[in-house]
């Protein structure tokens, strides 16, 4: 159905130009060459009349056959325009349909680099990252189910053991419980920050910031951290610029940052921060001593729930969350992460385009 309606469209234009081309030359051979013909033929003295009704009768016929000549030549060139140039749409149709019903493993053909294949090659870049949005988000449900079944085993466990008699209701048994309900409470608003973040471009409020400054802040609200575990702090900031950048989103990506190195740089070990301008901007470096972090598992330090060594990382409580949410909140301030290994340490940096701040 959606066929023919697109052939008659196309029909009908055709139609309409060949009928305007043909009637203005029916009109001119009417009131300009006849009358010209005429006057030629009173000019040799020839009589007018007979040649004249000849003339104008055997240009209507031509112009009668030519005018479906045209209406032929417009159905067959319609057609085939339909099948070659308007075929990737009625695809791109079927396959919307299979992307609606859930499936996103589709791609249309691109045989051409026009317009038509520009569409096909955009649409197929749409439904790629529509798959890589559902891959992701049965990935995190997987992550999240897989997060919180284990302290959810644990509480259970316990209070079932509390409720049998097996287990006396101690000290020790209440701070474990108390514990597990942390480590759910600490991933649900772990979660949350996440979502907030993914929502950051949209509600970035900046202001100009100071980004040692602020960095000097959050490692003085972090210092009973690194001092209950006796990690000498370095912190090396050069002249650099004023960003314009959300305070509250960029505090949130150094408490991150920080906490990071509290957890996983070893009792006694040293963090050493920089802070530099770059052609690129501004650019923060943290190194923390004890290289815990394989080669292998750097790209992917920053993927959501994702642990290089999973004991380790559960003991500490964390879920894998916290460079997934600087990732996002550095990326909506148009900036880019890193992570890399040197001499033994890992370093996590972040740059921040040189963005004018508002009012300087």
């Amino acid at each position: 159905m959606t066929r023919h309606r697109l052939f008659a469209k196309l029909l009908m234009v055709n139609l309409v130009v060949i009928v305007f081309v043909v009637g203005i030359v029916w009109l001119a051979i009417d009131y300009l060459a006849a009358d010209y013909f005429v006057t030629l033929m009173e000019k040799y003295n020839i009589s007018p009349a007979p040649a004249h009704a000849m003339f104008v009768d055997a240009v209507h016929r031509y112009l009668l056959w030519a005018f479906l000549g045209a209406v032929i030549l417009a159905l067959g060139l319609g057609g085939l325009m339909l099948r070659r140039v308007l075929a990737p749409l009625r695809r791109m149709m079927s396959i919307s349909r299979r992307i609606a019903a859930g499936d996103y493993d589709v791609a249309v053909p691109v045989a051409t680099r026009d317009e038509i294949g520009q569409l096909a090659a955009a649409f197929n870049r749409m439904a790629r990252s529509l798959r890589e949005i559902e891959r992701l988000r049965k990935t995190m449900m997987i992550d999240v189910a897989h997060e919180l079944r284990t302290p959810l085993t644990n509480i259970r466990g316990y209070l079932e053991a509390l409720a049998d008699g097996v287990l006396p209701p101690s000290r020790d048994t209440l701070a474990t419980l108390l514990e597990e309900t942390q480590r759910l409470a600490q991933l649900v608003e772990d979660i949350l920050q996440l979502a907030s973040a993914d929502a950051a471009r949209s509600r970035l409020r900046r202001r100009p910031v100071h980004l040692p400054t602020l960095l000097a802040a959050i490692r003085e609200e972090l210092r009973p951290d690194f001092e209950a575990r006796g990690i000498a702090v370095d912190l090396r900031a050069e002249d650099v610029p004023t960003l314009a950048a959300d305070p509250r989103l960029l505090a949130q990506v150094l408490r991150n940052l920080l906490r990071n190195a509290a957890q996983y740089t070893p009792a006694g070990g040293a963090l050493e921060i920089a802070v530099q301008a770059e052609a690129a901007g501004v650019r923060a470096r943290f190194c923390n001593s004890g290289a815990e972090i394989a080669a292998a598992d750097l790209p992917y330090i920053f993927e959501r729930f994702y642990r290089g060594e999973k004991s380790r990382s559960r003991r500490l409580g964390g879920a894998g969350l916290g460079l997934a949410i600087v990732k996002e909140l550095i990326t909506a301030h148009g900036g880019q992460v890193g992570a890399e290994l040197e001499d033994g340490r890992t370093c996590i940096w972040f740059t921040l385009p040189p963005t004018p701040a508002p009012g300087l």
